[in-house]
């Protein structure tokens, strides 16, 4: 083999490697964000969307606390319909957020979420949610926005979880799309 053919080979190589690192690169966030969903790693529920709870298991009870958050550069008010729910393991429970566009101009915004302390986010399902999902919201228009989840019932059996009883699901609303909110002088959102 020639050294002419060899250095063709090795630049390819190198070339293959780059493009597979750059690519990995932007692969990266959809892959974390799916391992997230599957795990339950770093406090994300799972996600089954259109899945089906197991029905109601056992006698406890677990209080699910919902709160919501508005980024500083989101004309919007955003809280949930109710403050909590109380729930058992493997019943269905369906609860609704409402956001309300407080600008003069159509804006679109995207939500992200979490589940807190971390270690209920494994057994938090998510069978229907608004999530990751482009909202478009006109001036002065009200949404509200669903969100069915259960709790996995493998919570009764796990001892690192034992305590728990107390879960909150937490979402907050960034600009989304191509327009870049800018606040006019005076005016507070």
């Amino acid at each position: 083999m020639s050294l002419k053919h060899k250095n063709r080979r090795v630049l390819t190589l190198m070339l293959g490697i780059a493009v597979g690192m750059v690519g990995l690169a932007y692969a990266s966030v959809p892959l974390y964000r799916m391992f997230c969903q599957v795990t339950g790693f770093g406090g994300t529920p799972q996600m089954q969307l259109g899945g089906q709870a197991p029905g109601a298991v056992g006698d406890m009870t677990f209080k699910v606390f919902f709160n919501a958050d508005t980024s500083a550069n989101l004309p919007w008010e955003f809280k949930p319909q109710q403050r909590e729910v109380t729930v058992k393991a493997g019943q269905d429970q369906l609860i609704a957020y409402e956001a309300r566009n407080l600008s003069d101009r159509a804006v679109m915004g995207t939500a992200v979420f979490n589940i807190t302390p971390e270690t209920a986010a494994q057994y938090f399902v998510k069978t229907q949610c608004f999530c990751f999902e482009k909202q478009t919201l006109e001036a002065g228009r009200t949404m509200n926005f669903p969100v069915l989840f259960y709790l996995d019932p493998a919570i009764l059996q796990d001892p690192d979880v034992e305590n728990l009883r107390e879960i909150t699901l937490s979402y907050t609303f960034y600009p989304s799309g191509q327009e870049t909110l800018e606040q006019k002088p005076g005016r507070a959102y």
